[in-house]
C-alpha cells in the first residue's frame, strides 16, 4: 500500500559535478536506493512511497541520469556513493541496487564494508564477471539497439531498450503499459543522450567483485524477475552461490525492472529482508 510522504530534494556537490539526491524522512534504519542504467531515481518513487514512514529513504540521480549531470572529469559512482552519505550525514545504511545499481551496492560492500548493514539486490550487474553468450532474442534486440545508437537514432534505441529491459526479451513488445512505460522512456531517453555526450567515462571502479564476493559478510537478499534475460537470472543464481550469507528469489511475472513494474511487490521484499536481517 502506497502512503502519501513528502520528499526532500537536495543537491550534493561531488568533485567534478552535482548529484541530484531525493530523501523521505523514517525513523530508519535507513535505505539508499541505487537505481538501474537505464532509469533514474524516479524508478524508485512508487518503492520509497511505501516504504516512508516506517524509513529513512534516500534515492539519487548519478551522474549522467535524471537531474544529475554527467560532466567531464573522472569519477566512479562508488566515490560519489560515499560523498552523498557523507553529505546526509549517514553513517551506516540498507544498499537497495537494481541491475547497474546492484553493482554499485557491491563496490561499496567490499570498498567501505564498515557502513554497510545489508544488502538487498535486483538482478544486480558485477564487476569482474567473466562474459557470457545470451540466447538469440536477447542477442537480436541488442544488435539491433547497438545499430540504432551507433547511427543516431536514440529514440529507436529507447523503443528497444523497453522491449528489453521492461518487457523482457521472450515477450511481446509493450507487456507493461503506461503510464509505466511512458516514465520508462523519459528517463532512459535522459540516459540516452548522456551516454551519447558523455566524455568522464562509465563511472565503473575497478573492484573485483566477482572474485571477492566471499568477503561480504552482511546479509543480502538478492531476487531477479521470471521474465527477465535467463542468463543474467543464472548469473543471479551463481552470485548467491558465492555469497557467505545470502538469500535468493525468483520473481514471478516480472522482467528486469521489477520496482517499476511491481513496487508493492519490492517494498514487501525489503521490508522482510531488513526485518529478518537478509
Amino acid at each position: 500500500m502506497s502512503v502519501s510522504v513528502t520528499s526532500e530534494t537536495l543537491s550534493v556537490e561531488v568533485p567534478g559535478g552535482r548529484l541530484a539526491v531525493e530523501r523521505w524522512a523514517g525513523p530508519g534504519p535507513t535505505l539508499v536506493l541505487l537505481h538501474a542504467g537505464v532509469v533514474d531515481r524516479r524508478a524508485w518513487t512508487a518503492t520509497a512511497n511505501r516504504l516512508a514512514g516506517t524509513y529513512a529513504v534516500v534515492a539519487y540521480d548519478r551522474r549522467g541520469f535524471g537531474e544529475s549531470p554527467s560532466g567531464a572529469d573522472p569519477f566512479t559512482h562508488v566515490d560519489d556513493l560515499r560523498v552523498v552519505l557523507d553529505g546526509l550525514e549517514v553513517e551506516r545504511v540498507w544498499l537497495v541496487g537494481s541491475s547497474a545499481g546492484g553493482r554499485v551496492a557491491l563496490d561499496a560492500a567490499l570498498t567501505f564494508p564498515e557502513r554497510v548493514a545489508g544488502l538487498v539486490l535486483l538482478a544486480p550487474a558485477i564487476s569482474g564477471a567473466p562474459d557470457f553468450e545470451a540466447d538469440p532474442e536477447t542477442d537480436r534486440l541488442a544488435a539491433l539497439i547497438d545499430a540504432a545508437v551507433r547511427s543516431g537514432d536514440l529514440d529507436e534505441a529507447n523503443r528497444l531498450e523497453a522491449w528489453l529491459w521492461l518487457d523482457g526479451p521472450a515477450g511481446p513488445e509493450g507487456r507493461v503499459g503506461s503510464p509505466v512505460r511512458d516514465l520508462f522512456l523519459a528517463m532512459n531517453a535522459i540516459a540516452l543522450r548522456s551516454e551519447a555526450e558523455s566524455a568522464a567515462g562509465n563511472g565503473n571502479s575497478d573492484v573485483d567483485a566477482w572474485s571477492r564476493l566471499g568477503e561480504i559478510r552482511v546479509p543480502v537478499t538478492l531476487a531477479w524477475g521470471e521474465l527477465d534475460v535467463d542468463v543474467l537470472n543464472q548469473r543471479c543464481q551463481q552470485i548467491v552461490d558465492r555469497l557467505p550469507s545470502a538469500n535468493g528469489r525468483e520473481l514471478p511475472r516480472v522482467a528486469h525492472l521489477p520496482d517499476l513494474e511491481d513496487p508493492d511487490l519490492i517494498a514487501d521484499l525489503i521490508r522482510r529482508a531488513v526485518a529478518t536481517g537478509g
